[in-house]
């Protein structure tokens, strides 16, 4: 995939507070690849959010988190597409999915927004669904317990255990999408 650069975006909500719930999981698996670049993170003040220009695979990447919280994270990837003149065609969105168990990774082009906040307002903000997802999931909360309530809670002790490998595992996938392309990252990814 040779386009001249891409916008690679982490959904979170900001603050301590919600640092390790399962909404932000998109910014630790952003957090992750910012690590493995070295790269220090900067305020985007235009876009109001937090990014590292970089090199993945000699590939111009833009990683980025919204300052902003989930229900608003268009205005802030509208805003960095403008910026850095990137097509959302040449934009993957990491966030969480609750309609996959915790840990399962679906690599996606396009879609709907099946609830997601942040994804709506991504969509409401570009006028369409048309980049890249990478889907971490979450699962189903427990019981009774609303799905909001669920996302915006820490992981289990459980899953707390496994994030990290989780994390890495989803930060080497944005990669093979850069590198490889969606039909090959699906392949090795889609569980």
């Amino acid at each position: 995939m040779a386009d001249d650069v891409w916008l690679v975006v982490g959904l979170g909500n900001p603050g301590p507070s919600y640092a390790k719930t399962r909404h932000n999981v998109g910014q630790m698996v952003a957090d992750e690849l910012g690590a493995r670049v070295g790269g220090g993170w900067k305020q985007h003040k235009q876009a109001k959010a937090e990014v590292v220009e970089t090199r993945i695979s000699g590939i111009r990447t833009i990683l980025a988190k919204p300052r902003s919280y989930m229900n608003e994270s268009g205005g802030p990837v509208s805003g960095l597409l403008k910026f850095f003149k990137v097509e959302p065609a040449s934009l993957v969105v990491i966030h969480d999915e609750l309609d996959i168990d915790f840990g399962v990774l679906r690599a996606k082009f396009g879609g709907g927004d099946n609830g997601h906040n942040g994804l709506k307002s991504i969509r409401k903000s570009l006028g369409g669904g048309d980049y890249y997802r990478i889907r971490f999931g979450v699962g189903r909360p427990p019981g009774r317990q609303s799905p909001a309530d669920f996302v915006l809670n820490e992981f289990s002790s459980t899953e707390r255990k496994d994030l990290p490998f989780a994390v890495d595992r989803t930060a080497d996938a944005v990669e093979s999408l850069l590198t490889d392309g969606l039909e090959v990252t699906q392949g090795k990814y889609n569980s």
